[in-house]
């Protein structure tokens, strides 16, 4: 955008501070480089301004004000998109981070969650009545982008992902109008984004189902490099069997230091399972012990937790304003060929905050067809991320060819597509394959909701017809 139309949009732009309740963010602002930063430290956009809305009414008035003025738009909400789709240049930022609020009804076994929450702060307020709904595995992951992606964790084996439980949403379209979609209203843009990532509408309120979930028996298990190959294919033959409130993922990682760990497993590269059973915990040493009996490990750290003290256990590791680069795939099966690319790539990994994970994606997630709502991976019985993350911005383009060759060798033993919550930046057809059977039904909604491709800084669905 040249310097001119930069001036006239900055004009413009005051008056839209009169407009709105909440904070208006612009480039002379004292707070402006902090309010643009996002949780990949790698992304340095700069809009025009940030709207930190107070209220649906603030949201509204930036949609229309965004459409009104033909300026690109960014969405966000916790701000922890890899690829920084929180963040545009030239353009406007619609930032939830004030719609906080959360109602719990522990007699529907119900929460209503605001757009600017996280998985923590819904954690919060749901563990006091013993409850949860399935989230990610970091607490400050936003909840209205994780679900819109599908969005799984470990509850997601016994209770399904983030997006079949939930049963209404409000929605901000591109014509600045609210729509409450449900099963009974708005049924094709319900469809849609339980799984079309952002490119419906922004999402000011989300209505999910609860489960009785307090405390979980959890934690880690660490086996020697050497053992990685025959760790792997046990993983894949105890998951194929495992009741369905045990949820187990495999991990390439480097010891953090710290008194969790002993001091002579300090930076040591392991390879090992995280596990979570979600029943009763008294029956949770007798679920696990065939984890925890193979190897023999080299580290065992299990036992009863509550829930939100798992949901945040890797947060210190993964702080925002590091920098990050992910790439990802489905797995239908974990096959000979794919344990011997892990055994070959897996031990490279090149930080303490990186990781390769290999999670689960089957019993409640098979239990809805491929059809009836947006994520169409139903199929599946892994996914995987490889993510190279690092405090040292010089040090990223090496790490990065680190994920791409990994990423390259598992490629073709993969269902073809990825989560979309787990892709950066790689072109339509990638995300064509990513929504899988279901993206000529996304692009028709797309049509009817936003034709102009209002929305489109996300894993970007084209308009039908566009």
């Amino acid at each position: 955008m040249g310097d001119a139309t930069s001036l006239a949009h900055s004009e413009v732009i005051s008056g839209l501070a009169s407009d709105v309740r909440g904070r208006l963010v612009r480039p002379e602002d004292e707070a402006y480089d902090s309010a643009r930063k996002v949780y990949n430290a790698d992304i340095n956009r700069k809009p025009l301004a940030i709207v930190q809305c107070a209220d649906v009414a603030d949201v509204i008035r930036s949609v229309r004000f965004a459409s009104e003025q033909n300026l690109p738009v960014a969405v966000r909400g916790g701000g922890h998109s890899v690829p920084g789709f929180g963040v545009c240049d030239d353009g406007l930022v619609i930032d939830l981070c004030r719609l906080k609020g959360i109602r719990v009804d522990p007699a529907k076994r119900t929460v209503r969650v605001e757009g600017g929450c996280t998985w923590g702060d819904v954690d919060h307020a749901t563990h006091v009545f013993g409850l949860a709904t399935p989230g990610g595995l970091i607490s400050t992951t936003g909840v209205g982008g994780l679900t819109t992606g599908g969005g799984f964790g470990y509850l997601t084996r016994r209770y399904g992902l983030a997006c079949d439980n939930l049963l209404s949403a409000d929605v901000i379209t591109a014509d600045g109008q609210l729509r409450t979609a449900s099963s009974t209203e708005n049924t094709d843009l319900f469809w849609a984004i339980r799984g079309g990532s952002g490119n419906f509408g922004i999402l000011t309120s989300l209505e999910f189902r609860l489960y009785p979930v307090s405390t979980v028996y959890a934690g880690p298990i660490l086996y020697p490099l050497e053992k990685a190959g025959e760790a792997l294919r046990h993983f894949g033959d105890f998951m194929a069997t495992a009741p369905r409130e045990l949820s187990a993922f495999f991990a390439f990682l480097i010891v953090p230091p710290g008194p969790a760990f002993p001091e002579a497993l300090h930076r040591k590269t392991l390879c090992g399972v995280v596990c979570s059973y979600c029943g009763d915990p008294a029956h949770g040493d007798a679920v696990t012990r065939p984890l925890r009996e193979f190897g023999p490990p080299l580290f065992t750290h299990t036992g009863p937790m509550p829930y939100p003290v798992l949901q945040s256990i890797f947060d210190p590791l993964l702080p925002p304003g590091l920098h990050h680069y992910w790439k990802g795939d489905f797995v239908r099966e974990i096959s000979d060929p794919y344990i011997a690319e892990h055994r070959k790539h897996g031990p490279s990994i090149p930080t303490v905050n990186s990781a390769m994970h290999i999670y689960p994606m089957d019993g409640a997630v098979h239990d809805v067809a491929a059809d009836a709502t947006a994520f169409g991976y139903r199929d599946v019985k892994f996914v995987h991320v490889i993510a190279a993350v690092t405090s040292d911005s010089k040090a990223l383009p090496g790490h990065r060819d680190w994920v791409r060759a990994y990423f390259q060798a598992l490629h073709p033993l993969s269902a073809g597509g990825a989560y979309v919550n787990f892709l950066m930046e790689e072109g339509d057809e990638r995300i064509a394959r990513s929504f899988s059977g279901n993206y000529a039904r996304l692009a028709a909604i797309k049509a009817k909701y936003d034709a102009d491709n209002f929305f489109h800084v996300n894993q970007n669905v084209k308009p039908a017809g566009a």
